[in-house]
Order: C-alpha cells, then sequence, then structure tokens
C-alpha cells in the first residue's frame, strides 16, 4: 500500500493544504495498491508563486547551465528504473516490457531536447533587426494516466531548454508514477522553485494553472473536450495554449502492399499502450475486393495477441485503467454490434481467465461504414475498424474525414505513392510500412487533435517569446 500524502514545491515536498483523496487501484487485480491526498488551488498558487520566484534567476541562465541540467534529469531517471517501472505495470497496467520502454523514453526526452539546445538559435538577424527568443515564463504542465513519465518529460524537458520554470499538475490516477518521478527530479538538484508539482483535479488544481495570470502558459495532453475548456479558460490572461488531443487515425493499406506483413502491423498499430493511445490506429482502411483476406489476416493477428498480466514477460496487452474507461470501451462494442457492424473476433466481457481485472477481449470490426460511432469517435481501447474503398482517391477522402488529425498511417510497396499519398493526408504524422516515431521530430495534430507542436526544436519554440530589436549599431 502507498500513501502518498506530499507535493512538491519550490524544491522540497509539503504536505498540501488539500484534504481529497484519489483512490488508487491495480487496474489488473481491481485491488487498492495506494491513496494520494490531492492538492488544491491554494497549494496551485504556492507553487505558481515558487515558479515565478525562481523566474527571475533562472530566465538568466546559460546555455551550458541548461544542458547540464537536462543531462542531469536523465542520469536520475535511469538510478530509479527499477521502481518506476515496478509503478507504471502496477497502476497502469503496462506491460513490462512496454513499461521498461517507457522510462527509457522519459529519460532519452532529456537528451534529445540536449541535442535540440546545442543547435538552438536564441539569437537571428533579419535584415537591420535583431531576433531574440526569451523564455516565455512560468508553464503550467498538465499530462494524462495514458503517458505520465513520457509526457512529462517531454514538457519539462522544452520548458528547461528555453529557460522557463514549470508547475505540474499531473493526472491524480498516476499519483503513485509521480511520486517515483519526482523523487528522481529531486535527486537531480535543480535550482529550488523551477519544477513544482502538484497531484490534483483538472477541476481545482488545472482550472487554477489555466486561470492564473502569472502562468505564461499551458502545455496540455489529454481529450480534445478538455482542451477546448483550457483554450476558453486561458482567453482572459491570453496565455499561450499547446494542446495535444484526440485522434481517430487511419490506417491506409493500398492494392500493392504486402498483406501478409502489413495486416500484422496494422493490428498492432491499433493496440499502442494497450489501446489508449491518442495515435491508436483504430480504422483500417483496405481496397473493397480484399477484405476477406484481410479479415483472416487481422483475425489471425489479433488471436496471436498475448492478453495477461503486465509482470508477465510474455504479455503484449494488458488492462484498461479504470472500470470507468472498460464499460465505455464495452460500450462503443455493445454500439458497434447495434449499428450493425461485423464482429470478426473479440467483443464484449473479459478474456477467459481475467475476470479479476479491467481486461479487455481485442475486437475487430469489419463491414464498418462512416456512419457508424465506432468509425467516427475515439474509443480509447483495443478496438479497430475495417473500413473499403474502391479507389485510392476514396481511400484519401476516408482518411480526411474525421474531426481529428494527429496521426495516420501507411502501407504500400510504392514508396512514392506512399509519400504522395501522406501529402494528400490532413494529420501531425504519418508513418509509412510500419516506421516507428522519430522523438526528435515535432509532433502534434490538425484540426480538432490539437495546436502546436512538441519535441525537438519545435518543442523548445512552444515556450518562447519573439522579441524584434532594431537601432544603430546592433550587436
Amino acid at each position: 500500500m502507498r500513501n502518498i500524502n506530499r507535493i512538491y514545491i519550490n524544491g522540497d515536498f509539503v504536505q498540501p493544504l488539500g484534504t481529497d483523496e484519489q483512490v488508487l487501484i491495480n487496474p489488473s487485480s481491481k485491488e487498492v495498491i495506494g491513496r494520494v491526498i490531492l492538492g488544491n488551488e491554494e497549494d496551485a498558487k504556492k507553487a505558481i508563486a515558487a515558479a515565478k520566484e525562481a523566474f527571475k534567476t533562472f530566465r538568466l541562465s546559460s546555455i551550458q547551465e541548461r544542458l547540464e541540467i537536462l543531462q542531469r534529469l536523465h542520469a536520475a531517471i535511469l538510478a530509479n528504473i527499477d521502481s518506476m517501472v515496478e509503478a507504471n505495470i502496477n497502476e497502469y497496467g503496462a506491460p513490462r516490457k512496454m513499461a521498461v520502454g517507457r522510462v527509457k523514453l522519459a529519460a532519452n526526452n532529456f537528451l534529445d531536447t540536449k541535442q535540440a539546445l546545442e543547435k538552438f538559435e536564441f539569437t537571428r538577424y533579419i535584415a537591420s533587426a535583431k531576433i531574440v527568443s526569451e523564455p516565455i515564463g512560468v508553464i503550467g504542465i498538465i499530462t494524462p494516466w495514458n503517458a505520465s513519465y513520457s509526457q512529462i518529460t517531454a514538457k519539462l524537458s522544452a520548458a528547461i531548454a528555453a529557460g522557463c520554470t514549470v508547475v505540474i499538475k499531473p493526472s491524480e490516477l498516476s499519483a503513485i508514477q509521480t511520486d517515483e518521478i519526482v523523487e528522481a527530479f529531486h535527486q537531480a538538484g535543480l535550482p529550488k522553485g523551477v519544477i513544482n508539482v502538484v497531484n490534483g483535479y483538472g477541476n481545482t488544481v488545472g482550472a487554477e494553472l489555466t486561470r492564473n495570470e502569472d502562468i505564461a502558459m499551458i502545455n496540455f495532453t489529454g481529450s480534445t473536450r478538455v482542451g477546448k475548456e483550457i483554450r476558453r479558460g486561458a482567453v482572459d490572461t491570453m496565455k499561450r495554449v499547446t494542446l495535444e488531443l484526440g485522434g481517430k487515425s487511419p490506417i491506409v493499406v493500398l492494392d500493392d502492399a504486402d498483406f501478409a506483413k502489413a495486416i500484422p502491423i496494422a493490428v498492432s498499430q491499433a493496440l499502442t499502450n494497450n489501446g489508449q493511445a491518442c495515435i491508436s490506429g483504430s480504422r483500417l482502411l483496405v481496397p473493397e475486393h480484399r477484405l476477406e483476406e484481410v479479415k483472416q489476416l487481422a483475425k489471425a493477428a489479433l488471436e496471436a495477441v498475448k492478453v495477461g498480466m503486465p509482470s508477465q514477460e510474455e504479455t503484449t496487452l494488458g488492462p484498461i485503467i479504470t472500470e470507468k474507461q472498460y464499460q465505455n470501451v464495452q460500450r462503443y462494442i455493445q454500439i458497434g454490434l447495434d449499428e450493425g457492424a461485423e464482429l470478426v473476433t473479440g467483443g464484449l466481457g473479459h478474456p477467459d481467465g481475467l475476470e479479476s481485472g479491467y481486461f479487455v477481449k481485442p475486437t475487430l470490426f469489419a463491414n464498418v461504414t462512416e456512419d457508424m460511432t465506432i468509425a467516427k469517435e475515439e474509443i480509447f481501447g483495443p478496438v479497430q475498424a475495417i473500413l473499403t474503398y474502391k479507389t485510392e482517391e476514396e481511400a484519401i477522402e476516408m482518411a480526411n474525414h474525421t474531426a481529428y488529425g494527429l496521426a495516420a498511417y501507411i502501407h504500400s510497396g510504392d514508396l512514392d505513392k506512399a509519400n504522395e499519398l501522406a501529402s494528400k493526408i490532413d494529420a501531425g504524422t504519418i508513418l509509412i510500412n510500419g516506421a516507428v516515431h522519430e522523438m526528435k521530430a515535432p509532433f502534434g495534430g490538425y484540426k480538432q487533435s490539437g495546436i502546436g507542436r512538441e519535441y525537438g526544436e519545435y518543442g523548445i519554440e512552444e515556450c518562447l517569446e519573439i522579441k524584434t530589436i532594431t537601432g544603430h549599431g546592433i550587436i
């Protein structure tokens, strides 16, 4: 049992003023594994004040000082990898291999940003003007439960590289993981007030960050609904917002692809992070005349997935995070059945032998049409829908027929054709033939998938204000 009664303000662990309690449950067993006392608006104000005071000096820190801080943070994460992995397994339900990868990714976010900072030009010249990039101020960071470590470190590393201080509000459902990563931050020995972390609800701590005039920017990852609330709430103080939101990502398999290779990869692209990923390839678009072949290949691939206890090495798909989320996925599966989609494999209920946790049967629907709910709404679970197209032009239209535009996937035997198709799809990231994400490259969405970009130099730029200086003798 992990009882957490501390938040992190001005370089110290302190007891929160808030009294609300969040129970923490292992999604694999439904057992209570911890409790966390949550901060409130007053805790958020104290954290903001500490960050504001620290910004006065941290904004003047040298590039070399920030490079060294990023390196120390990287080392601190790796020094705590074992406990952080176990927290990710027990609190989130991440399969062990995925958990190890997530912690390493979190550590490497600092190195990737360090590399970008080494080459970043804070001063440029345009004609007779000097263009200076300056840290924007105190940044409010709000992160989701499905990728706590990587989201915190991606946003934090960009802020530090820019010379900004932060107040982080992680998901209350990730409190054990938060406690682990904040312990690592503390061990890294940063100047007091540069990093502040307050557990709390969105309508208390998150709302204070959004409306407080001493917060210059909000960097948020989460649902499109909440992202819209944050953007509205930030208007009065005209603070900058960077929003990475939902997705309904298409996977376009062209007729010239090697289906025996492409379809199993396409299935795996729907199961990322236990299916709880904004980049999940939940819409599989295939040529109409090859539907039966696709159904057989996809069914075989999905039924070969090892669903099980995340602590076991062979497990590749763990549980859904909470009872509420489990029931929501079940609701979407029922809607798919009710609206006439063909259930190829999976369906309602738990996989056999896994009734003790929030486990979902990996589910595949075929003969899905664009007007069906499961083709339009983000399910956030291991559910994939097969849609068919007659021509490549129709495939492009179908891929873009969504309010979202975060990611897309293309499979083709012709790279030139795949790249041409990529230029016509409205998405911030497009992966061809099973390629993986380049974590040094910008990430973000089109349309209702967000505003702004993260990672590498683009992430640093989001945390900066631009000043133009002209006059005689400019140097």
